[in-house]
């Protein structure tokens, strides 16, 4: 990685500067992309922006900037956008400080701010070794989410039509599929979802997948797959229930996708497992449903209570033990569904028994 720092006055920053809400906002004479894909929109504060000025007019030091150089020898803001914007926005008249304009400045006071130097980290390198610098950049102030920091790193043609269909508000994907991603469109939570589904489709991981279509002309394959995976969601569970909200959907539909199921007995069982106050995780319920493994229901345990009462009506015998009337201390012994929940039995004090350990472990496994 090469990182080398260079003086840059307001005066070569501010230059041909541009602001639009299509095309980006620019300066540095047109060469600096001051809102690169990856960026948050605009969000300083009218007394913070007055903040970066009053700094500029005293001539203290702002906060040093990282550009990242990119390969047709342009730059772009990785750190230091607000001010950035902030500058650019006093000289180009768009509002005032302490009641003065710009173009209302003395010829002199204009020239000082103008020459004023600001600190920039020039960087230059490989993908994994601009993606490490931008995590340690960030460890200060609000971070960049490990989303926005690969859209950095692989930023192009391909990170600015995702984000058409994935990272703005009111976007496709929200209107289709708010109610089950879990995250905000605008820090880029649903765009990486998106890619962490596809990337397990072609199995291989999300910034793999980034770098190998960095450059594609658009993400329209990620949206068709994000749509199949939501359409079979819909499919098989029609009914919403709240606690469907931020699942692994996209592992489900790569695990499950081709196994057939009974829609109308899905139902029915989504309605009685709901209900069952042995199920204490119920986000579970679907994945326990299309995999059949308990262990996603979290069944409820017996109380320490239920554990000692059992444990003294048997007076410390395990059932199951050969040969029979082994005895053990409390703590030897675990608890366990006489009739096991899968068949009906439930979490009470009449369905409980110890059993040891090495009996209860067989028990599980059978």
């Amino acid at each position: 990685m090469k990182i080398k720092l260079k003086p840059v006055t307001i005066r070569e920053l501010t230059n041909g500067y541009t602001d639009n809400e299509n095309d980006g906002v620019f300066g540095f004479g047109g060469k600096l992309d001051i809102r690169p894909p990856y960026q948050r929109e605009f969000v300083y504060k009218d007394k913070q922006r007055e903040a970066v000025i009053d700094t500029v007019f005293n001539n203290f030091p702002l906060n040093v900037q990282y550009w990242a150089i990119k390969e047709d020898g342009n730059f772009e803001v990785i750190d230091g956008q607000q001010r950035t914007i902030s500058i650019s926005q006093y000289v180009n008249g768009e509002f005032s400080y302490l009641m003065r304009y710009f173009h209302n400045l003395h010829e002199d006071e204009q020239k000082k701010i103008l020459d004023y130097e600001l600190m920039v980290y020039f960087c230059e390198g490989e993908p994994s070794e601009k993606l490490k610098w931008f995590k340690t950049i960030n460890i200060a102030g609000e971070k960049l989410t490990e989303q926005e920091l690969r859209n950095a790193v692989y930023s192009g043609s391909w990170v600015t039509d995702a984000k058409r269909y994935f990272s703005k508000n009111g976007c496709v994907a929200y209107n289709k599929a708010s109610k089950y991603l879990s995250g905000t469109v605008n820090r880029q939570d649903y765009l990486e979802t998106a890619i962490k589904w596809i990337a397990l489709s072609k199995r291989t991981d999300l910034e793999n997948y980034m770098a190998l279509h960095q450059h594609d002309e658009n993400a329209s394959e990620v949206w068709v797959y994000f749509q199949k995976v939501i359409n079979w969601i819909e499919v098989l569970f029609p009914d919403y229930h709240k606690e469907m909200k931020g699942i692994e959907w996209g592992e489900l539909y790569f695990n499950y996708k081709d196994q057939n199921y009974d829609i109308i007995k899905l139902k029915s069982e989504v309605i009685r497992l709901r209900k069952d106050e042995d199920v204490t995780n119920k986000k579970g319920i679907y994945e326990y449903l299309l995999s059949a493994k308990e262990k996603h229901l979290s069944i409820r345990p017996f109380t320490e209570n239920q554990k000692i009462e059992a444990y003294e009506n048997q007076k410390g015998i395990c059932p199951k033990c050969t040969p029979p009337n082994n005895h053990y201390e409390l703590n030897e012994m675990e608890a366990d569904h006489i009739t096991p929940w899968s068949k009906g039995g439930k979490t009470t004090a009449q369905n409980c028994q110890m059993l040891c350990r090495d009996c209860n472990r067989k028990k599980s496994n059978i």
